[in-house]
């Protein structure tokens, strides 16, 4: 239950006290994330995840690297038979990189996002009696999110035979074309330092087409926008600088997997010049995986976020 106690242990790890510390949001933050960060489903978010086509994971592999997945069902697949657990009717593929990471007691984060109406909602947890037709999740922590930056798309199923995987350490021609032209991804982090704040996690990142440049190295770089200042996923890389991130391509249902390490920066020219950013953030792939036709869904794109008016992309940042 939600409590302002301060004599029980903070939501929040070590990393996300001290990025709300940097910008003198300690105090408020840990109020608000008290009242509503909450160790169980509320019966909204219960009737909530039924409703959804797809989940986003984030999880570690063995070498304790993050990935961001996608599973898929039908509507329903993902149900909470009690509040302080969600079943997920569905594994990740064989060419999924996080295909070996669900064992049982493995550490998760989850988002349940509905991208027609932006609505979303987070939790962290535990897998249970992972078996050949899913998997349960031991509820840690659950809050919604607020809907900024989300673009609106209808989503439906389609039939969609998956295609061949491709393993690389450095972005191939497609991959760039849809990073290069993405306007939503998700991003996977973790921390393990036994708080009740620590787990693995995932988090949308949403922007105009274009928001994410690719260096001449390589590396990703994209802006980090005002959120709802838990700093969850700066918190993870803080403390663990590495990051996972799922490219969805909405139009052929490819998508690109990748890790690396991260890196956070936090001002200078560059964040001054990328309108709407806070801070940028910098992953460099070390492994990615580039699977095709991996998403049996289609995504009709509706509109753009109103958050995204006061936001640019690199071409003129």
């Amino acid at each position: 239950m939600p409590t302002d106690d301060t004599t029980t242990p903070s939501p929040f790890h070590a990393g996300e006290r001290a990025v709300q510390a940097r910008f003198g949001l300690a105090e408020r933050v840990e109020r608000r994330g008290r009242r509503v960060i909450r160790d169980h489903l509320i019966a909204q978010h219960r009737e909530f995840y039924p409703l959804l086509p797809f989940l986003l994971i984030g999880m570690v592999d063995d070498e304790d690297r993050p990935w961001a997945g996608l599973l898929a069902g039908a509507p329903g697949f993902v149900h909470s038979p009690d509040a302080r657990t969600l079943r997920v009717d569905a594994r990740p593929d064989p060419g999924d990189a996080l295909h070996p990471a669900l064992v049982d007691r493995a550490a998760i984060g989850v988002l349940g996002i509905e991208l027609a109406t932006r609505r979303r909602n987070r939790l962290t947890g535990r897998v249970r009696s992972p078996d050949a037709g899913g998997f349960a999740i031991d509820v840690a922590q659950s809050f919604g999110n607020c809907p900024q930056y989300i673009q609106t798309r209808t989503v439906t199923p389609r039939d969609l035979a998956p295609g061949p995987v491709h393993r690389s350490t450095s972005l191939d021609a497609a991959s760039r074309r849809l990073v290069a032209a993405a306007d939503t991804f998700f991003i996977a982090t973790a921390h393990f330092d036994g708080s009740a704040g620590a787990g693995a996690d995932v988090s949308h990142r949403g922007g105009r087409p274009g928001f994410v440049q690719i260096e001449d190295d390589g590396a990703l770089v994209f802006p980090d926008f005002q959120g709802n200042n838990h700093f969850n996923t700066l918190g993870n890389l803080l403390a663990t600088p590495r990051a996972g991130l799922l490219f969805p391509d909405f139009e052929t249902g490819d998508l690109v997997q990748l890790t690396g390490s991260a890196e956070i920066v936090w001002d200078g020219p560059a964040v001054d010049a990328f309108p709407g950013a806070q801070r940028l953030l910098r992953v460099m792939p070390e492994t990615i995986l580039r699977r095709e036709r991996a998403m049996a869904l289609r995504f009709a794109f509706d509109a753009f976020s109103p958050s995204l008016e006061k936001t640019g992309v690199w071409g003129t940042a």
